[in-house]
């Protein structure tokens, strides 16, 4: 399917938009994170096709990732995202959508629920941003490397790998053609120049209303996550009404990645409840 699956493009409050259109029913939206060269399919490479015979999955390239224009509406990192992506989706016409959201794509979803709650039916987050750990040390080492990432004499291989590194607790699950294809997108001149995520205010979600949500919420977490560790998922699990937690052991950030078939399987299976 993926060989198969062509990139679509569409006008969004004046950017020139990627993203990837599949199978059919209930829309599924997946948002990535922020890390050096990430896109939609980057990320759920390994969840598009399993997701994909049960429902409508959107993947959506973010501003500045990707092939999506590097230009962001005014405002703090959350809150323009969010409103890209409400612009994003009624676009497309989508009136009613779940989403799963990737770190940074977790604090957004979270962001849209609050603004848009009839817009969204279920929440996925997994090693979602916006919130705070209870007992790590802020920032982690993970989010020192992202956002070092551009600073200094710039992007290298090597940052990047440093990096990626963070991500999984298997490291043979990083590959080298991995690595090539995200160096070669973090790498775009105007992302270069102009790094969104490093200039934006990042809100602090856990402070809004979060009692005020009503979406059935999973939050996914690796147990070893070295990037949004696994206590930031606590004051989500305590605020929000209807949240559960599954924790995966041995697993770090990127679980989608790293613990594919059973990542699937807990979305699948979460988005069949009534």
């Amino acid at each position: 399917m993926l060989a198969d699956l062509e990139a679509r493009h569409l006008e969004v409050l004046g950017v020139r938009t990627r993203y990837h259109d599949v199978g059919s029913g209930e829309v599924l939206l997946l948002l990535h994170g922020a890390g050096p060269g990430a896109s939609g399919l980057s990320n759920f490479r390994r969840n598009v096709e399993t997701l994909a015979l049960h429902h409508r999955v959107v993947i959506l390239d973010l501003p500045g990732f990707g092939g999506t224009d590097n230009t962001l509406p005014e405002g703090g990192l959350f809150s323009a995202m969010g409103f890209f992506v409400r612009a994003f989706l009624e676009e497309l016409g989508i009136e009613r959508v779940s989403i799963l959201g990737n770190s940074m794509g977790g604090g957004i979803a979270l962001e849209i629920a609050l603004r848009a709650p009839g817009l969204v039916h279920k929440l996925v987050l997994m090693g979602g941003a916006g919130s705070l750990p209870v007992f790590s040390p802020m920032p982690t080492e993970g989010l020192m490397r992202l956002f070092g990432f551009y600073a200094g004499e710039g992007p290298t291989l090597e940052k990047l790998r440093a990096f990626i590194s963070l991500l999984v607790f298997d490291q043979s699950a990083i590959t080298n053609d991995l690595l090539d294809e995200r160096f070669r997108a973090s790498t775009r001149p105007d992302v270069v120049a102009n790094y969104i995520i490093a200039k934006r205010a990042i809100e602090p979600l856990w402070r809004e209303d979060l009692s005020s949500l009503r979406q059935p919420t999973l939050l996914i977490w690796g147990r070893e996550d070295r990037v949004i560790p696994l206590d930031a998922s606590f004051l989500l699990l305590k605020q929000i009404p209807n949240a559960s937690l599954y924790v995966l052991p041995q697993c770090g950030h990127w679980v989608q990645w790293e613990k594919a078939e059973a990542f699937n399987a807990l979305v699948l299976e979460f988005m069949g409840r009534d």
